[in-house]
């Protein structure tokens, strides 16, 4: 069985969800995403809730730091040409499991079209308190150039 859904995302591009099951619906992301016609590819550095002045948001608080964290990587997305559609591969890294469900709920708030990807919790990040960081790849046609 293979269970597709196709995304067009303009003429020269069609982004196709790869999931051969059904299981994965339950945890929010897909197995893949087969993208045909791109000219673009943008590789997102780990984002984390850090201030556009590079200070830590929300110590201790897991969802308001994850709520920053997605709106850092839509600002990084934007200055790319691209949105959240564009995404078609997530590594986060958590310093607490626990923390999963939370995670998979801001980031539905953020992104509708659940990108392939992979969670692992690891025993801390680059900045002290941060319980998060995010990874992304997207895709862009031709045309969405970066400003």
């Amino acid at each position: 069985m293979n269970h597709t859904i196709e995304q067009p995302l303009n003429q020269a591009m069609r982004k196709t969800r790869i999931d051969p099951w059904t299981w994965q619906e339950r945890y929010g992301y897909a197995q893949a995403w087969r993208v045909d016609g791109a000219t673009g590819l943008v590789f997102i550095s780990g984002q984390g809730p850090i201030t556009p002045d590079g200070e830590l948001v929300g110590a201790g608080d897991f969802e308001a730091q994850a709520r920053q964290t997605f709106l850092n990587l839509r600002t990084v997305l934007e200055a790319a040409g691209a949105t959240f559609d564009a995404l078609v591969r997530f590594t986060t890294y958590l310093t607490d499991m626990v923390n999963v469900r939370t995670y998979g709920r801001v980031r539905d708030e953020f992104v509708t079209a659940s990108p392939a990807g992979t969670v692992v919790e690891v025993g801390a990040l680059a900045v002290p308190g941060m319980m998060l960081e995010v990874e992304a790849t997207a895709v862009v046609a031709s045309g969405r150039e970066s400003r």
